[in-house]
């Protein structure tokens, strides 16, 4: 037999195992007799993304159909068959009461080649446990106070702007402006750095930013097999990150801790608990080796906090000044709320006034409700698990699990007239009424968000102050309805949010 002819019989070879691999991977739920949607023989169930449908849309689309045809219904992430949760029991269990045996997310990090994949959000397992107890007193309510001070700084610099820009032009684009704004914020509590993204929408880490969300490092084919096969992807020493925006932020975070301790500089910041944390040597874990933070642990973990806080809080800002421009009785009954916290606080807005806005909690619970930023959470078992009650439903070893939020959010037997914002629905009574996995911006359970404190408060200043000094409403350049950007994983628009805003001191 000529080499060629060997050749063309292993190419033969490999392609039939191929075929064989995908046949039985792409028959899964079949087999099982699960309901699902037939999938695409390469991006299984995720046919269409990012050209006619978003992560949200898949998401919402396959709970409300299969809900109610067992506990969940099967689902193929690319060519990864994975379980979409159906039954709010079965969500509590593997969120809080199971955690244990679905601790894990199961996607794809490399620390060692790709060191700002190794942050609290990606990682498994003991890494995950180590990282999170060193990070959670970093958001307690006393460090929140600790940064509060600098969010307020911040916020002043909003409203100037925006003053200074009304002088131009009446018609602002919300989400852009707002975007600048909690870039400075992170910059600044993150690393300890003045960004001045708010004057300057091209400064450096603004365009960082901006890019960490629009720019993948790879096409969907590759993007594909990070997500079906991340333990082959990591042996293989893969990488999702684009080297210019990694050196980036290990540069930045490399020179400020250097610069901080030669200096001995302490600040109010979340740079500085981590150089504590860094230089703590009596942090050591169960069998004595240091627990303390490394240079690449540290980036890692600003670089998660700086992409995830500044673009989900400026997006739910945005989304709720749109919703209150469309409703302005709503948006007077908060203003008032806000006028008589600042009046009883001496026109100062201090700590305790975040806990006085009732109604502010309600505008922004709803807003994250309707405006799921994150669409969907991700779990995997670490064993073999029988759902209670359902004998002939076992999520299999290893299973990656979806816990579709966006989807629960538009349930209508949860949030009657879905598509309707209505603050209403989170009245403390309201809430009672609910299981707390019902409502999962921030997820629930051991492995919920770290950041929802910072997220929550930094929102509220923001919105505070914006509405004290201005008033929102719609012009001829707002979307009604919003276009949302099927290209963007987090819920966002595709053309911004642009509102008319008036002083109030001007108007009256």
């Amino acid at each position: 037999m000529s080499m060629t002819a060997i050749l063309l019989t292993l190419i033969l070879a490999l392609f039939v195992a191929l075929c064989i691999f995908m046949h039985r991977r792409l028959n899964y739920w079949r087999k099982l007799g699960v309901a699902h949607d037939k999938p695409n023989w390469l991006l299984g169930n995720l046919a269409g993304i990012h050209h006619t449908v978003s992560y949200a849309d898949i998401s919402r689309n396959i709970y409300l159909k299969y809900k109610g045809t067992g506990p969940f219904c099967g689902f193929y992430f690319f060519l990864r068959p994975a379980v979409v949760l159906l039954d709010v029991d079965l969500i509590k269990n593997v969120l809080i009461t199971d955690f244990a045996n679905f601790a894990d997310r199961g996607m794809f990090n490399n620390e060692r080649d790709d060191p700002l994949t190794g942050h609290l959000f990606l990682l498994d397992g003991q890494k995950w446990r180590s990282l999170r107890g060193k990070l959670s007193p970093t958001f307690s309510s006393g460090k929140m106070k600790f940064m509060f001070p600098t969010i307020v700084e911040v916020t002043h610099n909003l409203v100037d702007v925006l003053g200074e820009q009304l002088r131009e032009e009446k018609v602002v684009e919300l989400k852009e402006i707002l975007a600048r704004y909690t870039t400075d914020i992170i910059g600044k509590v993150a690393f300890g750095i003045a960004c001045n993204s708010l004057r300057d929408p091209d400064a450096e880490f603004r365009v960082m930013g901006r890019r960490s969300f629009s720019e993948e490092r790879h096409g969907p084919l590759v993007s594909g097999f990070l997500h079906s096969f991340p333990n082959l992807a990591r042996r293989l020493r893969m990488r999702s990150i684009n080297d210019d925006i990694s050196d980036f932020f290990m540069r930045i975070v490399r020179e400020t801790v250097e610069y901080r301790e030669k200096n001995n500089i302490k600040c109010n910041d979340f740079m500085s608990i981590l150089i504590d944390l860094r230089n703590d040597k009596k942090l050591r874990g169960e069998n004595g080796e240091e627990k303390c933070l490394s240079m690449a642990e540290m980036a890692a973990q600003t670089f998660v906090f700086f992409i995830a806080a500044f673009e989900t809080s400026s997006t739910t800002m945005s989304f709720a000044l749109y919703e209150l421009a469309l409703q302005p009785e709503l948006q007077e009954r908060l203003r008032r709320e806000v006028q008589v916290t600042f009046a009883k606080h001496n026109n100062e807005f201090t700590y305790e006034c975040l806990q006085a806005m009732r109604y502010m909690d309600q505008v922004v619970a709803e807003t994250l409700r309707k405006y799921t930023v994150v669409p969907h959470l991700n779990r995997q078992a670490l064993s073999d698990y029988q759902v209670p009650g359902h004998p002939n439903y076992v999520i299999k070893k290893g299973m990656s699990i979806i816990v579709p939020s966006v989807g629960i959010h538009y349930d209508p037997d949860i949030y009657p007239n879905p598509d309707h914002w209505d603050p209403e629905r989170f009245t403390p009574e309201k809430r009672q009424q609910r299981e707390t996995v019902e409502w999962l911006p921030f997820g629930e359970g051991p492995r919920n968000c770290i950041g929802q404190r910072f997220g929550h408060m930094q929102i509220r200043i923001g919105l505070a102050h914006l509405l004290q000094k201005y008033r929102f409403s719609i012009c001829d350049k707002t979307e009604i309805p919003l276009k949302m950007n099927v290209k963007s994983f987090l819920v966002n628009t595709l053309n911004g949010i642009y509102l008319r805003v008036e002083e109030l001191e001007a108007m009256n």
